[in-house]
């Protein structure tokens, strides 16, 4: 079989001797050779075979060189072969007018082999370059398209996060002053039953309208009933306040220092965000998330960057269950939705492994998993954006390391460490 990193030369001349003497020198030297007779047919060989590289004489029957160098260029497909052409004719206005057609260099007929292989070895490197640079210049702006899709995504986060931070904070207070209230509610309920009571032990014999009204507010139902409204408002207020204690807490913005920062703080405020979206619905059952944090000390780090990053990573397990359920109905009586999040300290640094047991995902996928722009949930459900901007903030941001385990049908671990 002929090796594929051989440069491709298209020879194209009506003499035969000169296909033969030039095949013959550039086979020498390690080139793979196809042959030509005239324009036309080495239109359709370029087609075919695609060449590295074209030597093209001018004068030939049916259609010259210049001609045929015309139709190469008006191709796009075609149009970046480098064209070499051969002629006797010797004077510059030929020259200058192959060279305006897009010809890259002129080789005079009659032929000194060691300058046609020398110009052929010179054009064939700058045609490597040149396509190194074009690829080079492809990724440099897929990378930068990628990175602004990133920045103006961070932008949103961090305005958003701002935003979400201010509603928190003006809920704090209002939220603060109801649970205080409530508790001295609880207290003036108490003194009036107490007043009652009181009342009912002096005048044991109120008086028939009386009677007839505390029959019909059925006090004692509401002696019994009213405390336990109190209490539900209570615990209202204290999950309402927890949970805007939870929402300042992740979208903390970071100053330019890192800081101390409790890891289980911020996924148990992370866990509390996303509660509603644990609670079974329509597709799925519930989603069961278990603890099991290690004695671990506070880390050094961005506080608000890392709560990011749980945010991710756990938004997307429930996810993945979201997708699973659908195609697991009987097993979810036996293994039921569950994500479990455990941290220990190995070594002075923190290891934080994160898993669902959802339907995993390929070889193929979890080699992309981080990638920018790589998604495999449908078109608005995801930007592709959320794990590489994980990754970026625990490698680049943190010093640590983020890694996946997953296999299709068994769930998926991602296994976070930090240095300490």
């Amino acid at each position: 079989m002929p090796d594929p990193t051989q440069p491709f030369i298209l020879i194209v001349d009506d003499n035969p001797t000169n296909l033969s003497v030039l095949s013959k020198s550039l086979k020498a030297a390690g080139y793979k050779v196809h042959m030509a007779v005239d324009g036309e047919d080495a239109l359709a060989q370029v087609q075919r075979h695609h060449p590295d590289l074209i030597l093209l004489d001018i004068e030939m029957p049916k259609m010259d060189g210049f001609q045929t160098c015309i139709r190469l260029q008006a191709n796009p497909e075609t149009k970046g072969i480098p064209v070499l052409f051969m002629t006797a004719i010797a004077d510059t206005e030929s020259k200058v007018k192959g060279l305006s057609l897009g010809a890259v260099d002129y080789i005079t007929k009659p032929f000194e082999e060691a300058e046609v292989l020398a110009r052929v070895k010179v054009h064939w490197r700058l045609k490597q370059l040149t396509d190194s640079l074009e690829q080079q210049v492809n990724e440099r702006t897929q990378a930068l398209q990628a990175a602004q899709v990133q920045l103006v995504q961070q932008e949103k986060l961090s305005a958003l996060g701002q935003l979400v931070a201010g509603i928190a904070h003006e809920i704090n207070n209002p939220i603060g002053s109801i649970v205080g209230n409530v508790s001295f509610t609880q207290n003036y309920i108490n003194d009036l039953f107490g007043i009652i009571d009181l009342y009912h032990e002096k005048f044991p014999q109120p008086g028939a309208e009386i009677e007839e009204e505390l029959e019909a507010r059925d006090l004692d139902y509401v002696r019994e009933d009213l405390p336990k409204l109190v209490r539900t408002m209570k615990d209202a207020g204290n999950r309402i306040k927890s949970i805007s204690k939870s929402i300042r807490s992740f979208s903390r913005a970071d100053s330019d220092t890192k800081r101390p920062f409790n890891l289980h703080e911020g996924i148990d405020s992370t866990i509390l965000i996303l509660r509603h979206r644990l609670k079974a619905n329509e597709n799925r059952s519930a989603i069961e998330v278990v603890t099991d944090y290690g004695n671990i000390p506070e880390i050094i780090c961005f506080p608000g960057q890392l709560n990011q990053v749980f945010m991710n990573i756990l938004a997307n397990a429930i996810d993945a269950l979201d997708e699973s359920d659908r195609a697991r109905h009987t097993a979810i009586q036996v293994y039921p939705n569950q994500i479990t999040i455990k941290t220990q300290l190995v070594d002075k640094q923190v290891k934080i492994f994160i898993a669902d047991n959802g339907k995993g995902m390929s070889e193929e996928v979890k080699a992309k998993i981080f990638d920018h722009l790589f998604t495999t949930k449908a078109v608005g459900k995801g930007t592709g954006l959320g794990l590489a901007i994980a990754r970026q903030i625990i490698v680049e941001k943190h010093g640590g390391i983020i890694k996946v385990n997953s296999k299709l049908g068994e769930g998926t671990e991602f296994i976070i460490t930090l240095p300490i």
